[in-house]
């Protein structure tokens, strides 16, 4: 057996004058002696492994700090808390989870080695055949094993974040039912966070059985999946309760109620904007909960803001709210915009204080239709010009509907 190497003082490493790819190495065994019996080779690379010790896991707790790399735990250690088989391992495991870990043990137990391995330390060694060589190649192997292992973690639930994103994101983004009706459909929807797939906007669009087209846009307040699964349970339940026939103050009461039960918190809240065409696509009901009006129209004219007086509050701010549906003439050849507020509520200019807001809008969207843009092109050109306004990104979800006739 080589000569043993003096127990290096426990301090944190910023305290020694490391090298670069210079390991830090916790070992945790009940040695009385106080020293690790490994020698300290020569690297040709001038790197090497500094040792602390702790002589239980109260003491490795406190000595396992971010700069550790990797911990070679005694087995026959006593236990943990639960004083299970391999305990000491097991709470090591726990407490070490972004760590490298090494099961250190005798050749005459190499099964618990191997069952150390299974419970999850990236390798084994045996304390009658340790030299220092063996122990640097080790240690290095179970470092890399360990940082290769958590970035195929991370993908894994990066993936797995995707397919969960995904699959909110086509409940929150529906295909409208449109079949047997001449209207023509576009939608844009731009989540407001950085990378972000989903947000609290929500819209859907469908054809009843009389020839009624219903549509909606809502937003619920926050960003992020919960609200984006909140946002994807409204829209669902709008869709089966129109289908069952409900419409104006009755539809909105009762997504209000699925609102209230759904909801984490009784400050979450949700705006909403309904509408419903006549079959001729001459007339409108609409209904607004605490949303902007939507933006009409007609005959090539300028692009105008319905009144708005006549709504009533968001869903989930008053529990006996009431919501009237007013009568609007569409007219021949039209063209109706829904869209969410996060749409008007970035900056009116790069630098500027003052948002955009409703003239703002109004006035983005009269430019695109004197060029002669319409449907896709024109709503994808008015969220990329209120992103360019706003100086960057967006901070709130924008979403937007275009229903257009003649």
């Amino acid at each position: 057996m080589p000569a043993p190497v003096p127990q290096q003082r426990t301090a944190p490493a910023a305290e020694t004058a490391a090298t670069v790819g210079d390991l830090v190495l916790l070992v945790i065994e009940d040695d009385p002696t106080g020293t690790f019996s490994v020698p300290e080779p020569a690297d040709t690379a001038g790197s090497r492994i500094r040792i602390r010790s702790a002589r239980n896991l109260t003491e490795a707790e406190r000595l396992l700090t971010d700069d550790v790399h990797c911990v070679l735990v005694d087995l026959a250690l006593p236990g943990g808390p639960a004083d299970t088989e391999l305990g000491a391992l097991r709470e090591v495991l726990r407490l070490a989870d972004r760590h490298a870990v090494l099961a250190l043990t005798t050749s005459a137990d190499a099964e618990r080695a191997a069952e150390a391995v299974r419970l999850g330390a990236q390798d084994h060694l045996f304390r009658d055949e340790l030299d220092g060589r063996l122990l640097h190649r080790t240690v290095r192997y179970a470092v890399e094993r360990k940082r290769a292992d958590t970035v195929q973690r991370k993908l894994a639930e990066s993936r797995l974040r995707a397919q969960e994103n995904a699959r909110l994101e086509r409940g929150l983004l529906p295909t409208p039912l449109l079949e047997g009706s001449d209207l023509r459909f576009a939608a844009r929807y731009r989540p407001g966070r950085s990378r972000a797939l989903l947000g609290g906007d929500f819209y859907d669009t469908v054809r009843t059985p009389d020839g009624t087209v219903h549509a909606m846009i809502g937003d619920v307040c926050g960003h992020g999946p919960d609200e984006a699964a909140l946002g994807v349970e409204l829209r669902i339940a709008w869709r089966a309760l129109t289908f069952a026939g409900l419409c104006g103050d009755e539809l909105l009461s009762t997504l209000q109620r699925v609102l209230e039960h759904e909801r984490e918190s009784e400050e979450i809240f949700a705006t909403l904007c309904t509408i419903d065409i006549a079959p001729d696509g001459r007339r409108a009901g609409i209904c607004l909960a605490g949303h902007p009006s939507p933006l009409i129209t007609r005959g090539g004219l300028a692009a105008q803001l319905l009144p708005q007086e006549s709504g009533g509050p968001a869903l989930g701010l008053l529990p006996r709210a009431r919501w009237p549906r007013r009568q609007v003439e569409l007219g021949g050849a039209w063209s109706l915009m829904l869209y969410t507020d996060g749409l008007i509520e970035g900056r009116s200019g790069p630098g500027e204080k003052q948002r955009l807001g409703d003239e703002g809008m109004l006035k983005m969207i009269n430019r695109r239709l004197s060029a002669g843009l319409e449907g896709e092109a024109l709503i994808e050109s008015a969220v990329s010009e209120a992103r360019e306004l706003n100086g960057g990104e967006l901070t709130d979800d924008v979403a937007v509907l275009l229903l257009s006739r003649g």
